[in-house]
């Protein structure tokens, strides 16, 4: 259950930092324009990689915070401990959940098997109907063209339908997806 109506957006990221600087920089980015607009940030509490980055950007100008970890992951992850709000769950499972259920938005910044394994459960659940959140891919330098591909691939090929391929939407760069998540985010009435 959501413990505040103010806007949240979730944000799936590496927990490690990634070859190029630039994964680093998009992660401070956000961080920052989401606090400077208002939003709550929902994200895997950790103070290590991406997930660092993001929410060090958002604290450092005053934004909310509220980070989710797995019991079994404080220490590996670094959990933050000076977040707004934090939640220590049993499972991967439920910190996924907590995440998605504390959120009006998803984004993904570059990341590994877990930011995928995140990313895909929600588009599973939209395409399900579960939800009808807008999830956006920060298409950092180009990092995910090979996931972009691999999904029209998939479309093409026939194992999903065309609809699948709109549940995601691509952006390039940090102003243009702030401006995408406040138009989705005043359209939609919740």
């Amino acid at each position: 259950m959501p413990v505040e109506l103010a806007r949240s957006v979730c944000v799936f990221c590496g927990s490690q930092a990634g070859r190029r600087p630039i994964y680093a920089e998009a992660a401070r980015n956000l961080g920052r324009a989401l606090a400077e607009d208002g939003y709550r940030l929902v994200y895997g509490a950790g103070d290590v990689g991406l997930m660092g980055e993001v929410a060090r950007a958002a604290l450092d100008v005053g934004g909310k915070t509220f980070g989710v970890v797995p019991k079994h992951l404080i220490d590996r992850e670094k959990g933050k401990r000076d977040l707004g709000h934090l939640v220590v769950t049993e499972t991967m499972h439920e910190r996924k959940k907590v995440m998605f259920m504390n959120a009006h938005a998803i984004v993904a910044l570059p990341g590994g098997p877990g930011t995928l394994d995140e990313l895909f459960e929600v588009l599973t659940w939209r395409q399900l109907g579960l939800h009808a959140k807008p999830v956006f891919l920060l298409n950092v330098g180009g990092y995910w063209d090979p996931l972009l591909a691999l999904i029209e691939h998939i479309l093409q090929e026939g194992f999903a339908e065309r609809a699948f391929g709109a549940y995601l939407e691509p952006v390039a760069t940090v102003p243009a997806l702030m401006e995408r998540l406040a138009r989705s985010l005043t359209a939609r009435p919740d």
